[in-house]
């Protein structure tokens, strides 16, 4: 062999490690492709569900964490086993918190809002309820009728917000933002998921109109301490501004009253302990309808 060929087998033999190298540091969550430009945002938070396991809060705020939403309900039956303790924990660790809903494409919304509304009792602080819009199972093949969407969504996010006294915030996929949100719903906060870039959200009219951004899942694949679950990794965020921005935020929505629910008859603790079996496994986000 050559010189020249060994030196062109040495330069494609490092070549190769070195694609191999970044595709297993970005899988396995020790390189974030947005990492540089979401550390430009000082505010970061996690969100979570059962899927984490056990969370020391403790530990995972200590991480340059300041805010977490953790999953409450998804659909109009099913409550998140591990909320209850989550939201308690999470609180007491120091962190602002709120709470999310999974939407399900296949239940009334009414009956969604009012699943939501009798499991998570508002507290001083709260942020805003967020609700997760995003493809489950075969959705994404075979998508919901926007329209038909729209109207569910819209008796959702009316009741919860008469129930909370904000408006709720929309998380969703770039996906289904184009799909179902975009045009639709542009006066809720925006949540949006993008791991590969920073969002650019435009609209279809000619004009280009970009739109805005409250928090930016940058991540899926956050790798911190603190949790134990059959879930290796933990959803990160940003907050789009300031600190100074994030604090004037808070106090905006604390100077809000948070209404309590119509029937206090229905008034149930954030800290109840739930008396149902742990749901099975749904990574794919099949959701309970």
């Amino acid at each position: 062999m050559n010189k020249k060929v060994l030196k062109a087998a040495v330069i494609m033999a490092v070549f190769i490690t070195l694609i191999l190298g970044f595709v297993f540091s970005v899988y396995y969550g020790y390189f974030h492709i947005n990492g540089l430009i979401a550390g430009k945002y000082p505010v970061r938070g996690v969100d979570v569900s059962h899927y984490q396991g056990e969370i020391d809060w403790q530990v995972l705020s200590g991480q340059d964490i300041q805010f977490a939403y953790i999953k409450a309900t998804e659909g109009s039956s099913h409550t998140d086993e591990r909320f209850s303790f989550n939201c308690e924990k999470a609180r007491g660790a120091g962190l602002t918190t709120g709470a999310y809903h999974f939407f399900s494409f296949d239940s009334p919304g009414s009956a969604q809002a009012q699943h939501f509304i009798r499991t998570v009792e508002p507290f001083e602080g709260m942020l805003a309820p967020a609700v997760d819009v995003e493809f489950y199972g075969d959705k994404k093949e075979n998508p919901p009728i926007p329209a038909l969407v729209e109207a569910e969504l819209k008796d959702f996010l009316d009741q919860v917000e008469q129930a909370y006294g904000r408006k709720p915030v929309i998380y969703a996929t770039k996906e289904a933002w184009e799909l179902y949100i975009r045009g639709r719903f542009d006066d809720y906060p925006l949540w949006i998921r993008d791991i590969w870039q920073k969002p650019v959200l435009k609209s279809e009219a000619a004009d280009g109109k970009e739109y805005n951004w409250t928090f930016w899942q940058y991540t899926n694949r956050g790798r911190l301490k603190g949790f134990s679950g059959e879930e290796t990794f933990v959803d990160l965020n940003v907050f789009y501004g300031t600190w100074e921005e994030w604090l004037q935020s808070l106090a905006s929505q604390n100077r809000e009253t948070l209404h309590l629910r119509p029937d206090p008859s229905q008034k149930l603790s954030s800290v109840k302990k739930t008396s149902q079996s742990p749901p099975p496994p749904h990574h794919g986000h099949y959701p309970f309808p």
